[in-house]
């Protein structure tokens, strides 16, 4: 198996990566550095390797890797591709010709692939609707939620609640709601100065939040990570929390309201707390399962439902078995091995 990384961010630190596996052990791993500025460079990532070993199946997480895959269909080096979407964003880059080209490779893909899998039945619904295609010309549609290796990821346990700890995972940009994190901060401090931030990732408003943090004198009070390569070290920071959050805005821009985050899932592989807005689809899922607690999208409200789990520890002892109890149904091992068959991949 090969798997090729793709940047998805700026800067001469991102790299292509493409990783090789045998028998489940890796065996290769190779950084390719080329100039990168995206969303202008994301044109040349079909072409990055530019040689591939034939394959059986070919699964492209964007419409880009997907149309090599059929391309390589084409000239019999894949067999079978799937196009597995991680999102679905409307007018992706605004208007102009790049929306335009990129929704005619979108359409494309979605008529030619064999398989098309969204974390989300809204997403398959809301994809379906844009394209204005009939589904009976669109290839066949299924729901993959995103998982958490369950297997390897560390846990949260009875004493995590007197860290007072909370975190939060993912990009730094608007539609997140990381502003809110941070002012609710300023109001959490002054009920317990005990109470601690951790913010893992980076993006373009790391450095707006950064200065929001000095301006509201939380140096001590949070720590910014950025952005962490090994999955299993942000896997470690979220096991040593007490509470997570993940404020999504509530802008028309974003599209997390048809998605399924990967930081939920990860919040639950830690069997985490979680405090969040009622934008994703799985939001009230977890209001349900007891595993987190809605809030609004601004400052007074993130605080309030993280000092609810902070100050009554038999309600967070609760959420934080719920949490662990759900996180079983995202075993990315079930996941995979059934939703695989179904697709006739073994």
């Amino acid at each position: 198996m090969t798997m090729v990384i793709h940047p998805l961010i700026g800067g001469a630190r991102y790299t292509h990566t493409v990783t090789s596996y045998k028998n489940g052990k890796l065996i290769d791993e190779k950084r390719i550095p080329l100039y990168n500025n995206p969303p202008l460079t994301y044109i040349f990532d079909p072409f990055v390797p530019f040689r591939m070993q034939k394959d059986t199946v070919w699964f492209g997480f964007n419409n880009l890797a997907c149309l090599r895959g059929l391309a390589r269909r084409r000239f019999n080096r894949s067999q079978k591709i799937v196009y597995w979407a991680v999102d679905f964003v409307p007018n992706r880059f605004g208007p102009g010709l790049a929306t335009k080209i990129y929704d005619a490779v979108d359409r494309y893909v979605c008529k030619h692939a064999d398989y098309r899998v969204e974390l989300t039945q809204e997403g398959i619904d809301a994809r379906n609707a844009y394209m204005g295609i009939p589904t009976n010309r669109l290839a066949p549609s299924i729901v993959v939620p995103m998982g958490a290796w369950l297997g390897r990821t560390p846990k949260t346990t009875r004493e995590s609640w007197h860290k007072k700890k909370i975190v939060y995972m993912g990009h730094i940009v608007e539609r997140q709601g990381v502003d809110n994190v941070v002012r609710a901060m300023a109001i959490l401090v002054k009920k317990d100065p005990l109470i601690t931030l951790d913010i893992v990732g980076g993006g373009p408003d790391e450095p707006k939040m950064r200065q929001l943090a000095r301006n509201l004198k939380l140096e001590k009070h949070i720590t910014f990570h950025g952005f962490i390569d090994d999955h299993r070290d942000v896997e470690a920071l979220l096991a040593d929390a007490t509470v997570a959050v993940a404020p999504y805005a509530k802008i028309p821009s974003n599209f997390s309201v048809t998605s399924d985050p990967g930081k939920v899932k990860a919040y639950l592989g830690a069997s985490l707390p979680i405090v969040l807005t009622d934008v994703p689809p799985i939001a009230k899922v977890l209001q349900k399962k007891k595993a987190g607690l809605l809030c609004d999208d601004n400052p007074d409200s993130v605080a309030e439902e993280v000092l609810k789990f902070v100050t009554d520890e038999k309600l967070w002892s609760r959420a934080r078995l719920a949490s662990e109890k759900m996180a079983k149904q995202y075993d990315w091992e079930t996941i995979l091995s059934t939703k695989l068959k179904e697709m006739g991949i073994n």
